[in-house]
């Protein structure tokens, strides 16, 4: 282009065009600024609240960490629809413009915070300090480091944090509980019931005849839904992870050896050396004490003590060399004759004089009885080293339109092909279908495909993938009567149960209102009568399921009334309700009021955010949020 440019300029015409042109390409620059001139007019500002801008890097940045999180707890990938389904990019969009509502309302207040709290707060951070408990700056940087941010990044954020934090805290700090509402919270949770329970098992119901052609025809024309075949799938997939490679048969005996070789540590116990350390402020030090020891002026013991240490807590443990987190500790402390005394050794958090007092040798597995675990090893390395090379050859083949099986067929590797099966993972039968891979993931983007579809690889937790192709559909169906005959009766059957008994616990509660006796109505129906204390809500008992107790809670002491209970129901009576007084300023009390606090402090950092969002203004542009996150939403 620039030799292109070059010779129109040579011309009268060719300066006249060039000149129109810069014209324009100036006015735009000067218009929309270098950036947006040349991304064509788009913002990259997803959202603003008030005058704080969210860029799109920062909901890139925020989502990604947000979805990993995500990953790592659920232990697999998540696709971009499953990552929609869980509302994941408006959770974070949503945590952002909270984020900067902080900001902007801590602006406005004109708070700041000092470099002091900055710098104390690093240096409390417990994922910065070192196996003394102290800040270790070395461990600082390569945290930041594996977090992809710089040292002025960090402070920066770290300062817009703890401002936030102390606008929330100073919003919430010490909100009273008002003591109605303890009250109230008191009642609930300490009252205890009473009730005389008669429970109706099924056979109270009596004999249920068989239906009739007419009663089971009715039944199954109002419960079709219930008989209805779910949509199945057949299904082949194409499995590839680096234990589908791995062939430790072509392993020779002679790679193995190398391999053994070169990890022969791991086929058995390390050398395990117990380690005594005494700390000095400098190299000095450190040398005039040892110099006392060698010479038999003062033992181990004794200088320990000089510094302050107690004699008991001066051994590290018994310890292999890996385990040791200072590199110039373990190289010294494993360089030791047992018994004798380090020059001094300058480590990560100080100047160190070690002593071993015992040493447990380590023992290694001959290569015979370890040989068939390396070659897999071996295997296995090989397989994820060529992993990508056989992924990128099933691409190309796939995008020649190969089916999977014969693709499967020329790399020497197995279908796994599945008949029929339905979106939980299920066949005809009810069974489970045994194999799939991530079934969850494989079967949902299996169901959304259609047959003939050129489906995208699924990506594995190993890194491997799984390929898939829609074999055959057949759609959800009513099942005919006569195919769910047996079926129909058992439900029809339990419909008719359940009827009768919600009759008979209808008239047995209908006496006992009238005033009948407990033990006469249970004698007179032929059940037995249960007395239940000690009831507390939301608390199965005796059999009783949360249910029927939590309808025993809402029914007043003195009045009957039934629920359903298992396969049953149970009719009851209640006959006592009892609570402690309540005592403000108890423990009890006072572990209340925390909990509420914390509650109501939820509840009124949500109504002030909404209002400083409402008050600063929030805008949302949906084109460059959709842009920041690839076009996936």
């Amino acid at each position: 282009m620039l030799q292109s440019i070059r010779s129109a300029s040579q011309t009268w015409l060719g300066k006249i065009v060039l000149s129109v042109i810069f014209t324009f390409l100036i006015a735009g620059v000067a218009i929309f600024g270098v950036e947006e001139f040349f991304r064509g007019g788009s913002s990259t500002t997803v959202a603003t609240v008030g005058k704080t801008p969210i860029s799109a890097e920062e909901v890139r940045t925020a989502y990604q960490n947000q979805l990993n999180r995500y990953q790592q707890q659920l232990k697999r990938t998540l696709t971009p629809d499953q990552a929609r389904a869980l509302g994941l990019e408006r959770q974070v969009l949503s945590q952002l413009i909270t984020e900067a509502a902080l900001d902007q309302k801590t602006a406005d207040l004109g708070l700041a915070v000092s470099d002091a709290a900055v710098l104390k707060a690093i240096q409390e951070e417990p994922s910065f300090k070192g196996a003394n408990g102290a800040f270790d700056r070395t461990l600082f940087f390569q945290t930041l480091q594996r977090a992809g941010l710089n040292e002025a990044l960090f402070v920066r954020e770290q300062r817009s944090v703890i401002a936030r934090l102390q606008l929330a805290d100073s919003t919430v700090a010490e909100l009273p509980v008002p003591q109605a509402m303890r009250e109230a919270v008191h009642r609930y949770s300490t009252e205890r019931r009473s009730a005389a329970v008669l429970a109706l098992t099924p056979a109270a119901a009596g004999e249920i005849p068989a239906p009739t052609d007419d009663e089971l025809n009715s039944y199954y024309d109002g419960h079709k839904a219930s008989y209805r075949a779910p949509e199945y799938r057949s299904l082949n997939l194409l499995v590839l992870e680096p234990e589908t490679l791995a062939k430790p048969d072509a392993v020779t005996e002679a790679d193995a050896k190398t391999a053994y070789e070169a990890n022969k540590g791991r086929f058995g116990q390390p050398e395990r050396r117990t380690i005594q350390q005494i700390s000095f402020p400098d190299e000095a030090a450190a040398g005039e004490a040892r110099a006392k020891i060698e010479s038999g002026e003062q033992p181990f013991e004794a200088v320990a003590v000089a510094r302050g240490a107690d004699p008991r807590e001066l051994t590290l443990g018994t310890l292999a060399k890996s385990e040791l987190f200072d590199p110039a500790v373990a190289d010294a402390a494993f360089g030791l004759e047992q018994g004798k005394v380090s020059q001094p050794v300058k480590g990560r958090f100080g100047t160190v004089l070690l002593r071993v007092t015992a040493i447990e040798p380590g023992t290694v597995k001959p290569f015979e009885a370890v040989k068939d675990e390396v070659r897999k090893e071996v295997a296995l390395r090989r397989a994820r080293e060529g992993l990508t090379a056989a992924q990128d050859a099933i691409e190309d083949s796939r995008a020649s339109a190969k089916p999977l099986a014969e693709i499967a067929s020329e790399r020497g590797l197995a279908v796994l092909s599945i008949p029929e099966v339905d979106a939980r993972g299920l066949d005809p039968a009810g069974n489970e279908v045994a194999g799939i891979p991530d079934k969850d993931t494989t079967l949902a983007a299996a169901f959304r495909a259609d047959v003939g579809n050129d489906t995208e690889a699924l990506r594995t937790k190993d890194g491997g993938s799984i390929w898939y192709d829609v074999i055959k559909v057949t759609p959800p169906r009513e099942k005919p009567l006569d195919e769910v005959r047996e079926e129909v009766v058992k439900g029809w059957t339990k419909a008719e149960t359940d009827k009768r008994l919600v009759a008979k616990s209808k008239e047995l509660t209908e006496r006992l209102e009238k005033g009948d006796a407990v033990e006469t109505v249970a004698q007179e129906a032929g059940i037995a009568v249960k007395a239940v204390t000690d009831l507390g809500r939301n608390q199965s008992k005796d059999d009783l399921s949360g249910e029927t107790v939590e309808r025993i809670f809402v029914t007043p002491v003195g009045k009957a009334a039934s629920a359903p209970s298992g396969e049953g129901r149970a009719v009851f009576k209640v006959t006592a309700a009892t609570m402690p007084a309540f005592v403000p300023g108890t423990p009890t009390d006072t572990q209340l009021v925390n909990s509420l606090r914390t509650a109501l402090a939820d509840d009124v950092l949500g109504e002030f955010l909404a209002e400083v969002q409402k008050s600063a203004g929030v805008s949302v542009n949906q084109t460059a949020f959709r842009r920041a996150l690839g076009g996936e939403y």
